[in-house]
């Protein structure tokens, strides 16, 4: 019963959003009555936070599956980005935006796991894409892989980015052209025009 209740909360969140969806909403979705999510969640933050845990490992298990498949960096950024954008439901209600809102004790535990993950997997993109003379040798790897991850929160903001102007996926793929373009090589740019 708990997983069929972390499956359709997750659905109902990453569509409808964090603050939107009551228990009654995940209850009446479900089937069950509202008591029954109470014996396995103590209340809707609790929900959320193990929503979010649950959705970032399956994010980190996909993503990890890719790095393992040791393709060249610029095709693997763009599987990335694909898996995400699958995964999140193209993040039309803003989950991460609603995080930092409503519950930003769980945003900011979601955020430092996510900053240690990419740091380590855009270090090692970099690394390999300058290996491969896809990216400029002259770039600042860590400093390239914190202004990336700064680039992947700043386009959640939904003030800065209105959601009715572009999608998430448009905002991810313009973010991801404007990183790969100032470090890639000549040789780098021909296969992110392949890539576009």
């Amino acid at each position: 019963m708990k997983k069929k209740i972390l499956h359709n909360a997750t659905e109902m969140f990453l569509n409808i959003g964090f603050k939107s969806v009551t228990m009654d909403d995940i209850a009446t979705n479900s089937g069950i009555s509202k008591k029954t999510i109470y014996a396995h969640f103590s209340n809707k933050t609790e929900l959320v936070k193990t929503v979010t845990l649950h959705i970032f490992d399956i994010v980190k298990k996909g993503v990890d599956l890719i790095h393992a498949q040791e393709q060249n960096p610029i095709i693997e950024l763009f599987e990335i980005k694909r898996f995400v954008m699958k995964h999140l439901k193209d993040e039309k209600s803003s989950p991460q935006y609603q995080l930092q809102k409503y519950y930003p004790k769980i945003y900011k535990t979601l955020k430092q796991k996510q900053f240690k993950v990419m740091q380590e997997l855009i270090k090692e993109n970099l690394a390999k894409g300058i290996q491969q003379k896809l990216f400029r040798a002259t770039i600042d790897i860590d400093f390239t892989a914190r202004i990336y991850f700064h680039g992947m929160v700043g386009i959640k903001d939904k003030d800065l980015f209105p959601l009715e102007n572009n999608s998430m996926n448009t905002l991810t793929t313009n973010h991801l052209e404007y990183h790969l373009r100032g470090i890639c090589s000549q040789k780098g740019i021909k296969e992110l025009e392949k890539q576009l």
